[in-house]
């Protein structure tokens, strides 16, 4: 099954995920596919828009590099800023997570 992500939400995967290591932008989103058993799936469209954001923003900073298969490729890796963000992006959502679930399991 495949999932429809909340707004938002991308960015968190993204940050969770370089926070494990810095990555190229598809091994990043193949981590992502893998560590939700498949039910997310991001498409290239969507990821290097979020990453270039995340970029701007100083959350995340890039370097090239060569792939695993010898390949030219873009590596992405969390800033301190980005870590920080992570942290309170974490918090927040494991807010949000009790009190959805309080009203769910109370109705």
């Amino acid at each position: 099954m495949r999932l429809d992500l909340p707004q938002g939400t991308l960015d968190l995967l993204i940050l969770r995920t370089l926070a494990l290591e810095p990555q190229h932008g598809w091994a990043l989103s193949n981590r992502i596919r893998q560590l939700s058993s498949e039910a997310v799936l991001i498409q290239q469209g969507t990821l290097y828009p979020a990453l270039h954001r995340l970029e701007r923003r100083g959350m995340i900073r890039s370097r090239w590099g060569p792939s695993d298969n010898n390949r030219r490729a873009r590596y992405y890796e969390l800033t301190k800023k980005g870590f920080r963000q992570l942290e309170h992006e974490v918090a927040n959502w494991q807010q949000l997570a009790t009190v959805v679930a309080q009203v769910l399991n109370t109705v």
